[in-house]
């Protein structure tokens, strides 16, 4: 990667690409519109590869992007992880991509190592869109080959905004994506990077348990504005949490630019600023 870190003023650690190179999108119109009444203000709903790359590179803000496979689960065909790893490769000045496999497909092991091969930087989990139980020991290989390869993962945890407001949420059970459920992952696969994404909503408390119990477990703070955070959330960011957690926004839904203005709000102290906004994320994804 050809990453000037310095030049960096922050690494948004959770951006979502929502289109790829035919026009095809990540989700069907009824969720894509869910979820845009649920966020509110957004800017371009569906980005490209290329869309990220220069929206972030005229922000000077570094981007971890990535799609979620949950075709089994969802009827939904998933972007290509191996497209979005050979475009992202043309800005790897900033861009960082991850790759997802479909946990509940037959060939998700030989994925992982094929999309490490080809440049993956780490793997993004949905639960609750994949339809998964993440501690179910089926699942383990996977986290066995990810492990092997040195790479982080991305667990989403707590509400999600797919498919809110609709009759049954269109099936997606919340109840996946609690955190506890990754508690067993994390002890059991002690060298892999675990990282919960989102305030952990309803399972808050939870979520700070297991960051501050396990060294290899941390949080993105993407997917709520701080000024949403939970009140418990703050004072733990404040405190043993200090190096556990990252910036992350969750764009398209939500932009960095609106995230960091909240955020400049927030009551965080002020020497803790850089490490959420940038210098965590050096040490979780391995760039320095």
């Amino acid at each position: 990667m050809s990453f000037d870190l310095d030049a960096l003023v922050a690494i948004d650690t959770h951006v979502h690409v929502e289109q790829d190179s035919s026009g095809c999108c990540s989700l069907d119109q009824e969720l894509l519109d869910a979820s845009a009444a649920y966020f509110k203000g957004h800017d371009n709903r569906t980005p490209t590869v290329g869309d990220l790359a220069e929206y972030y590179r005229e922000r000077r803000i570094g981007a971890v992007v990535f799609t979620v496979d949950a075709t089994t689960a969802m009827g939904h065909p998933a972007l290509s992880s191996e497209e979005i790893l050979d475009l992202a490769a043309a800005h790897d000045d900033i861009l960082i991509p991850f790759a997802s496999v479909d946990p509940l497909s037959g060939d998700a092991v030989p994925k992982v190592r094929s999309l490490t091969a080809a440049g993956a930087r780490g793997f993004k989990f949905h639960p609750s869109l994949q339809a998964f139980e993440p501690n179910d020991q089926r699942f383990y290989p996977i986290y066995e080959a990810i492990a092997e390869a040195g790479v982080p993962t991305v667990f989403h945890t707590g509400q999600t905004g797919i498919g809110a407001g609709l009759p049954g949420g269109r099936g997606i059970k919340l109840r996946y994506s609690d955190p506890m459920l990754l508690d067993d992952v994390a002890a059991d696969f002690p060298s892999l990077t675990v990282i919960l994404a989102h305030p952990s909503v309803p399972w808050q408390d939870s979520a700070i348990s297991m960051a501050t119990h396990k060294s290899n477990v941390y949080i993105d703070l993407s997917g709520w504005l701080p000024k949403y955070f939970p009140t418990q959330l703050v004072r733990a960011i404040n405190g043993p949490l200090r190096r556990k957690v990252l910036f992350g926004s969750d764009y398209p839904v939500i932009s960095p630019d609106r995230w960091i203005a909240s955020f400049d709000d927030l009551d965080i102290k002020p020497e803790l600023k850089p490490l959420i906004m940038k210098d965590n994320a050096i040490g979780v994804l391995g760039l320095s």
